[in-house]
């Protein structure tokens, strides 16, 4: 990664949100015929955002547009260690097919001997999950919010077949707007069968037909959605427990308490998605019309954004 530049100049949070919106003014990911045709030398590589188990994601700008993305770098060798070189496919092939304004856009990829590189959204505040580490819970104006926005998305992936599979806050990014994105497509699947089999995802948030591996579909997202909600105004999962063990053994018995400040609005709508069995749950649909929901909306609305400016100077 040698391409280090010292600085590059600042993106105002309306403007980096407006062009990731807009498919027509990403000059990005037109600039391109063809994704083969991508290098690193296509880029001036900045400070790193974050490191996984298979690599990690670099502040990157495009030198001929200017453009400001995150190049997720990973490397081959522990792709191939771990088994994982068909989850990469599956997740490159679904994510770059969805336009959505609450899905965090894949333009595109490449690779050379030892790295693949995929070119992604630049999320300027990170995950959701590092801000409710930092506010330890949401108030209900800002739990609506996210929740309306992951549920806009998910209405969309169910549309186009798309089961996500491993929602949680660590996978929900924000942009320089404040808006939500959802991200990290290595679990999901295109699925226009409907039913899958396979046990994916994070413990704390696997509804109980994954974990005794019953038959699943797109239901198991509205299962997450109603763990997120509850996470966001409680500050921890429903079913979290010390031992793996312990917390399978809630998850199947359905053992979780709502506490009393959760106000009768969300506590509403936990209710009717935490529901052991898949087809009874709450529609994504009837979450978005939930009148809680609608009467946070103009609160949420009123707010401009997040007033910090996004610094990308120190690329």
């Amino acid at each position: 990664m040698e391409n280090t530049i010292s600085e590059v100049k600042c993106i105002k949070p309306q403007e980096s949100s407006q062009e990731v919106n807009n498919e027509n003014s990403i000059t990005l990911s037109t600039s391109k015929n063809n994704m083969s045709k991508w290098s690193l030398d296509d880029f001036d590589i900045g400070r790193v955002l974050g490191k996984g188990r298979f690599g990690s994601a670099y502040l990157a700008r495009e030198r001929s547009s200017g453009f400001v993305v995150a190049l997720k770098v990973l490397f081959k060798k522990e792709l191939e260690k771990n088994n994982v070189q068909h989850q990469l496919k599956r997740e490159v092939e679904i994510q770059y097919h969805l336009r959505h304004r609450h899905i965090l856009r894949l333009f595109g990829y490449f690779y050379d001997d030892q790295r693949i590189y995929l070119i992604l959204e630049y999320a300027a505040y990170g995950t959701i999950y590092t801000l409710l580490q930092k506010e330890k819970h949401f108030d209900e104006v800002k739990a609506a919010k996210y929740i309306y926005q992951l549920v806009d998305a998910l209405i969309y992936c169910h549309a186009k077949r798309v089961i996500h599979r491993d929602i949680k806050p660590e996978n929900l990014l924000l942009a320089a707007n404040g808006d939500l994105k959802l991200s990290d497509f290595g679990w999901s699947v295109h699925s226009p069968g409907s039913r899958r089999y396979t046990v994916c995802g994070t413990l704390d948030y696997l509804p109980p037909e994954m974990l005794d591996n019953r038959e699943h579909d797109d239901k198991v997202d509205n299962w997450s959605v109603g763990i997120l909600l509850y996470e966001f105004l409680v500050g921890k999962p429903p079913f979290e427990t010390p031992s793996p063990q312990q917390t399978l053994v809630r998850i199947r018995n359905m053992a979780y308490k709502i506490p009393p400040e959760v106000s009768e609005g969300p506590r509403e709508i936990i209710t009717k998605l935490l529901i052991f069995e898949p087809n009874k749950r709450l529609s994504l649909e009837d979450i978005m019309k939930n009148e809680w929901i609608q009467q946070q909306r103009p609160i949420w609305n009123s707010i401009r954004g997040d007033k910090r400016r996004v610094q990308t100077n120190d690329m």
